[in-house]
């Protein structure tokens, strides 16, 4: 019953791949990267330059699972009472006033949260009881946001002027952090030909309902993590962690703080999610070596000796990952 799960898993999450590649050219590790964090049952930060089609990925994974989409686009005077919704005051028949709750864009599956980096933090702050606690407090009444819930977030990395960096907790927040790239020059011809004719392709839905995702996410949580997975786990965190005496000599010189206890949750989900796609329901080393550096990258919080040298945390990660 279970190998059956767990070939209906792969079969599923290759068939929204398939249909994600019809839009979608030139950002194949972003759409795996995406969906992992998805099934993973996290929240994703999109990193890359305008232009590259990370809105338009995150609107087609929202159609192609059948889940609820709202965008929100973040700008300085953004408020936090336009995220999470407001009390507004109403009058029914009798002529009688009381306050009534009306949701922000926050109440849907899937929220696209534009250029996050460009809100003011306490607009960020907004996001934080959502995206860990499911819910969001206004004026002193708590509601429940829709299961499954998912921020997917994009920000710029070259444009500073008029931006707020994430700070450390909402980056943690994160499940991962993907870097889309610019496309090669095959793929840029494809996205051309496309995008240019006279009819634009478009994706369809997969699910017809949102049971068949929470059963994909509770098959993740299945998987086994043998004690040897979970040392190494350990050693990585470790590795990374300047203050402790197993560092590396790199980590001591750039790093300032390591990735917490979240950073090693992260590890292993997503690292199941990439032992179910290789047909297995027990957690090998390789499927560890995938998830380290996108679970990773913005949970170490370097030192200004490593801006001064060039060195990044991709870069500290990888040498972790290949000395292992």
């Amino acid at each position: 019953m279970l190998e059956t799960k767990v070939v209906e898993f792969k079969e599923s999450f290759e068939a929204i791949e398939t249909e994600l590649s019809r839009v979608l050219v030139g950002v194949k590790e972003g759409i795996r990267g995406t969906l992992a964090g998805i099934f993973a049952g996290g929240h994703v930060l999109l990193e890359g330059v305008p232009g590259l089609g990370k809105t338009l990925l995150v609107k087609s994974i929202a159609t192609t699972l059948g889940l609820s989409f709202k965008r929100i686009q973040f700008t300085p005077d953004l408020m936090p009472s336009d995220i999470t919704g407001t009390q507004v005051l109403t009058e029914d028949e009798s002529g009688r006033r009381n306050f009534q709750f009306k949701p922000g864009p926050l109440f849907a599956e899937i929220v696209l949260a534009d250029e996050i980096n460009r809100a003011t933090p306490k607009t960020q702050a907004a996001l934080l009881e959502a995206m860990e606690e499911k819910q969001v407090t206004v004026l002193g009444e708590t509601y429940k946001l829709s299961n499954p819930f998912f921020v997917l977030a994009t920000q710029n990395p070259v444009e500073l002027e008029g931006t707020y960096p994430l700070p450390e907790a909402q980056l943690d927040r994160f499940l991962l952090k993907l870097l889309i790239k610019s496309p090669n020059s095959e793929e840029l011809k494809e996205i051309v030909s496309r995008t240019t004719g006279a009819s634009v392709p478009g994706v369809k839905p997969i699910f017809s309902n949102v049971e068949r995702i929470l059963e994909m996410r509770s098959l993740v949580r299945e998987v086994v993590v043998a004690d040897p997975m979970k040392e190494i786990v350990a050693r990585v965190m470790a590795a990374l962690t300047p203050q402790h005496e197993k560092s590396t000599r790199r980590v001591k010189e750039y790093v300032r703080f390591g990735p917490g206890p979240r950073g090693a949750q992260a590890i292993v989900l997503v690292a199941k999610v990439f032992a179910l796609l290789d047909g297995r329901i027990n957690l090998a080393f390789e499927d560890i070596k995938h998830a380290l550096v996108p679970t990773l990258r913005h949970r170490l919080i370097l030192n200004f000796q490593a801006e001064a040298d060039g060195v990044t945390s991709d870069e500290l990660i990888e040498e972790i990952r290949n000395a292992k």
